[in-house]
């Protein structure tokens, strides 16, 4: 049974979404509530597997409560459930850990799909989105936030510390990581303590633009996002 946590400031939205979703025989619905502050004190009572997280809501937005999640519940996949596509939401909302960004006009089908997908450790994102993603990277990669490596340490890397940056560099967590490559949480952690030290860098953020300049996301985008 895959636990899911609602989170809309738009109360028919939170309403249909929870009788919908209740009717899927693997689904339940724990929790359907309108903010951010509430999301965090629902997760402490109800313990979700996976969060809709409307990106505009009051006293706490979807993109904060994103990152407050992610640092504090780990293993909770979030997906991006919302009518925005601005550039700088989807941006911090991959960055702060979501695995999905869906736009509302997709199918309850679609949804129901896609919840069970990134319960599973997948990554998930609308197409109009996607393409907007490898927009930003690439803008990302030209900016004023060049990662500099000598040619000599990128070399030294092998084939599963390059499908780790990879995963790094599209946002994915270390349990994500371990789940998407067969890993264990263990591995992965040392390996990137690996690669950080290969590679002179001095955290996952730097890595994660390093991973953009050097192209290895785009190989992931197309292998992990429908």
């Amino acid at each position: 049974m895959i636990k899911i946590l609602i989170a809309d400031d738009q109360e028919l939205i939170r309403q249909s979404l929870q009788i919908i979703l209740n009717n899927e025989q693997d689904f339940e619905v724990t929790d359907a509530v309108e903010n951010g502050v509430k999301v965090i004190r629902s997760i402490r009572k109800n313990k979700p597997d996976v969060i809709l997280m409307d990106i505009r809501m009051p006293e706490m937005d979807g993109v904060v409560c994103t990152q407050i999640v992610k640092e504090n519940y780990d293993d909770i996949k979030i997906i991006i459930l919302t009518t925005f596509d601005d550039d700088e939401y989807v941006f911090n909302a991959l960055k702060y850990g979501a695995s999905g960004y869906l736009l509302k006009g997709i199918s309850m089908k679609e949804l129901s799909d896609s919840i069970r997908k990134v319960y599973k450790g997948n990554a998930m994102i609308n197409g109009d989105i996607a393409s907007k993603v490898v927009k930003l990277f690439s803008k990302m990669a030209r900016s004023n936030l060049v990662i500099q490596v000598d040619e000599k340490q990128s070399e030294s890397l092998k084939d599963n510390e390059w499908q780790i940056i990879s995963q790094v560099g599209c946002g994915l967590s270390n349990k994500e990581i371990a789940t998407k490559l067969n890993l264990s949480e263990g591995t992965v952690r040392n390996s990137l303590s690996t690669i950080l030290s290969k590679l002179c860098l001095r955290d996952r953020t730097q890595l994660a633009i390093w991973a953009v300049q050097t192209g290895a996301i785009y190989h992931n985008l197309e292998d992990g996002v429908e």
